[in-house]
């Protein structure tokens, strides 16, 4: 997958530019770089949506393909560390399977603890007035034959009875070793299937929604090495268990531990078109093209629809990611790629750069030195559509690289910037400021950050010494005749 990715074994050998004031060099090609991204088409800005580009338009978004067959149910990963007093989101799943006595069936596959896990969430689920069990259906039940369990037919039997799946948190791989072993489907897996395609709803949190697309992270290292190409097919990524279908890619505990940086190069191995992060104590709701998001905290949506990258840098690159920022009753409609922002965001302020009534709120330049930390990329999006700012930078490296590691000194350059559709919508309603923000760009670039990257400090350069003044002999009376 490194060579996919376009990753060597050490740093290129490149003419770097002159170093900037941060103390990097960004890694430029011998040659000359592509031409730069276009601007993005204006979209005609409603008050209600952000419609998608006409599909005649020069760089219009193509519509997503048919899936097959229909799914009637509803996907809805969760993105951990859900709390047991969001009422919202506990409420709104056992809602959609039926409302007050609809049955679940939960899944411990994934814990280290895998009955107190699956107990945890029966009892959550029937707090809001669901009938829910919790099956034996987990590796870390040692006297569990996991092969004749996911064929019992009585435990299938319960499978099918249920309008509710619920997977908890864990180790995703363990869920899809289980249900897939080698990629076969098994008779559990199958009833599973037909739960949700005759309207039943799958729900996962942390690892339970990490197995929601077709692919997903198996054991994956750190977002700077997958940034650096070090993931491969079987190892770091594997196959899923794709509730949601082929064409959308979905991670979790997303905006908390920054893993947006590892999304968009597993979508471009993988060939995604989009990506939805959903962040902790946060759900989605998908069903169809459509995506609503519930909870604490936000989802992010990227879209590699026009991105690019240039395989000449050496190294993971891209230009023109397309990145939306949705909280609390948003939605995204995947097949137009077009948000539709809450109505307490619609009744709020609109933040718009080309509009004469644009009133930001903040002034002042940006520079993060870690781009992939807690909510870093949210938090520069908030603030960048409501500035008089046209970008914001910032960086992502290995602090404390491997001993002889070739990539030691490779980092990353991320450049958020403003498009000609970037929108933003705002809110005060429910106490704290809450925020949509749609089309923003980015652009991801590697750069060289010479090792170590600071020593010891020896106080302030001292003054040159002042050189001694030279003296001039007076000159000398003429001599008389």
């Amino acid at each position: 997958m490194a060579a996919a990715m376009g990753v060597q074994a050490a740093p290129p050998a490149t003419a770097p530019a002159a170093s900037a004031s941060q103390g990097f060099r960004l890694l430029r090609p011998s040659t000359p770089a592509s031409a730069p991204r276009a601007a993005a088409p204006a979209p005609a800005k409603a008050a209600s949506a952000v419609p998608a580009a006409p599909a005649h338009a020069p760089g219009a978004l193509q519509p997503l393909p048919e899936s097959e067959p229909a799914i009637r149910g509803y996907a809805v990963p969760i993105g951990g560390a859900l709390k047991a007093d969001n009422e919202e989101v506990w409420q709104r799943i056992v809602q959609l399977a039926g409302g007050k006595g609809a049955r679940f069936v939960v899944f411990g596959t994934a814990s280290e603890d895998p009955e107190a896990s699956a107990k945890q969430i029966v009892d959550l689920l029937q707090r809001r007035g669901a009938v829910a069990e919790a099956l034996p259906v987990a590796p870390k039940f040692l006297w569990v034959d996991l092969s004749k369990v996911v064929r019992d037919p009585a435990l299938i039997a319960k499978v099918k009875a249920a309008k509710g799946i619920f997977f908890t948190g864990g180790v995703q791989e363990r869920i899809v070793d289980v249900l897939q072993p080698g990629g076969q489907s098994t008779p559990m897996l199958e009833a599973i299937w037909d739960v949700y395609r005759k309207g039943g709803v799958i729900a996962g949190t942390s690892a339970g929604a990490a197995i929601m697309s077709t692919v997903m992270f198996r054991d994956p290292p750190s977002n700077i090495n997958i940034l650096k190409g070090r993931f491969s097919d079987g190892k770091q990524i594997d196959r899923g268990l794709g509730f949601v279908g082929p064409h959308l890619f979905v991670d979790q505990h997303f905006l908390k531990r920054g893993r947006f940086g590892r999304m968009i190069p597993l979508m471009i191995a993988k060939g995604y078109k989009i990506g939805l992060g959903v962040d902790e104590n946060t759900a989605a709701i998908i069903r169809g093209d459509e995506i609503e998001v519930i909870g604490d905290r936000g989802c992010l949506v990227v879209d590699l629809t026009e991105a690019k990258s240039d395989p000449s840098l050496g190294a993971f690159n891209v230009q023109g990611a397309r990145l939306s920022y949705l909280e609390h009753g948003d939605r995204y409609h995947l097949r137009a790629r077009s948000t539709t922002p809450s109505a307490p965001k619609l009744r709020g302020e609109l933040h718009d750069a080309e509009s004469p009534n644009f009133k930001p709120s903040y002034i002042d330049d940006v520079f993060h030195l870690d781009m992939m930390g807690d909510s870093t990329i949210s938090n520069a999006m908030t603030r960048l559509i409501d500035s008089v700012r046209k970008e914001v930078k910032g960086l992502a490296f290995d602090v404390l690289p491997r001993t002889n590691d070739p990539l030691a000194e490779l980092g990353f350059l991320f450049r958020l910037y403003k498009g000609s559709d970037s929108l933003g919508w705002s809110t005060e309603e429910f106490g704290g400021e809450q925020f949509t923000v749609t089309n923003l760009y980015l652009d991801i670039s590697p750069v060289r950050l010479p090792m170590p990257l600071y020593g010891g400090w020896s106080g302030p350069p001292k003054p040159a010494a002042s050189l001694p003044a030279t003296s001039v002999p007076a000159a000398s009376a003429p001599s008389g005749q």
